[in-house]
């Protein structure tokens, strides 16, 4: 039995958005410098970026407001590999959100080119055969973009907007089989609670192709690391995807239609124009380029991060000290990790951590000692058992999406 939380409890949403504008606005000078302190390395035309606090959120990094956006400091991923909910990154796209949802009243819909029409409650969902739980990251498609050269349009993110957390609810491929998938099903689309406020602007709906849709993997979560999910990460159900960019992730999640052609039209914007890369090898294009020809972003590439010194931090000379990080994949699992304070003269193999699943952060550890003091740098690299390693050069695509460059950390050794 999961603890049910207090949703929103404003009764406006432009109040409960105001009021976290407000705590923007009004950040201290201390609340400024623990923003600049989370900006690893980061110049921002508007300054150091505030942390506000958010209902059922610790003080997370301001995006913007209108809607939600928020990104995790990175000192929490130190941590360890499980990301608290309270320090889960949000993003919304759509500014009309419920602020509130009845647990009771709450339904599932599942139609189109099914054989029954379904209406489920979250008791019917959370006693379907097909329970299933699982270790996986959601990370922004757009996670790192401020790290772009030349910089490129968008929410410019440093690397906080990714997490990590243990999901439990009931797969889609169940849910699907008891609709009936009808001969000829091409793809299944989602949408969620959260609407558009102009009719101009196109709904948020996603669409994975019924072979991954009838995979083992997705599954519709209620509940994240042992609680039911937080209200900005989706409650009650959220789409889980895992291996792939959280843009497939739907919130709040009301409807999946089964449907038997291709997915097109003014609601498809989010997977038809929005959301893409360049359809070649690479994914990218020439910097300040447009690509020819594009595809839906997809699956997670290999990363991994320096989490115990960030940017800026100091680190005792001629002592054994212990770097510590994280990296992950799409689902392929890790190789090895390795780490080099030389340039990248010199690697050096990290131990790895536990194993919480090919879908999971895992942590990284390796001792070394830095003979001389002033300026050095950490560079970690990932490699996993497809032999996808993180080139030492950064792709650019005009989205600032899917970064997979080795993270370099300056610090200083004093």
């Amino acid at each position: 039995m999961y603890r049910t939380k207090a949703v929103i409890a404003s009764t406006h949403r432009r109040e409960f958005l105001r009021k976290a504008s407000a705590l923007a606005l009004a950040a201290s000078p201390l609340g400024q410098a623990m923003a600049s302190d989370t900006d690893e390395g980061l110049t921002f035309a508007a300054g150091p970026r505030p942390l506000v606090s958010y209902p059922g959120k610790r003080p997370l990094i301001l995006v913007h407001g209108r809607p939600p956006h928020l990104e995790t400091p990175f000192t929490v991923f130190n941590e360890g590999p499980i990301t608290p909910n309270d320090a889960f990154f949000v993003r919304y796209h759509l500014a009309d959100f419920p602020h509130t949802i009845a647990p009771d009243t709450y339904r599932l819909l599942v139609k189109g080119a099914v054989s029954k029409v379904l209406s489920l409650s979250l008791d019917e969902l959370k006693t379907m055969p097909g329970q299933t739980e699982l270790v996986a990251v959601n990370q922004c498609s757009g996670n790192s973009r401020g790290y772009s050269s030349p910089r490129v349009f968008g929410a410019q993110l440093g690397n906080g907007a990714m997490g990590n957390a243990r999901w439990t609810g009931v797969s889609l491929k169940a849910v699907l089989e008891r609709a009936g998938v009808q001969a000829g099903a091409r793809h299944v689309t989602f949408n969620g609670l959260d609407k558009p406020v102009m009719a101009s602007t196109p709904d948020f709906r996603k669409s994975l192709d019924i072979e991954h849709a009838l995979s083992p993997e997705p599954l519709l979560a209620w509940a994240m690391n042992g609680e039911d999910l937080p209200f900005l990460n989706g409650y009650p159900l959220k789409l889980i995807v895992p291996g792939y960019f959280g843009t497939y992730w739907v919130k709040h999640l009301a409807e999946i239609e089964v449907i038997d052609h291709a997915f097109t039209g003014h609601d498809a914007y989010f997977m038809s124009q929005g959301y893409r890369l360049p359809d070649n090898d690479c994914l990218c294009v020439a910097p300040g380029t447009a690509a020819a020809k594009t595809r839906p972003i997809s699956t997670l590439p290999v990363r991994s991060f320096l989490t115990s010194v960030t940017a800026g931090g100091v680190l005792p000379a001629g002592q054994m000290v212990e770097l510590k990080g994280l990296a992950f994949d799409s689902g392929a699992g890790l190789k090895t990790v390795d780490v080099s304070i030389d340039g990248a003269r010199s690697w050096r193999k990290a131990t790895l951590g536990s194993d919480l699943g090919r879908f999971s952060f895992r942590e990284w550890r390796l001792p070394v000692a830095f003979e001389r003091k002033g300026p050095a740098s950490v560079m970690v690299r990932a490699t996993n058992r497809q032999g996808e390693v993180q080139p030492m050069k950064a792709d650019w695509n005009p989205g600032g999406y899917r970064r997979r460059v080795v993270e370099t950390t300056s610090i200083t050794i004093a």
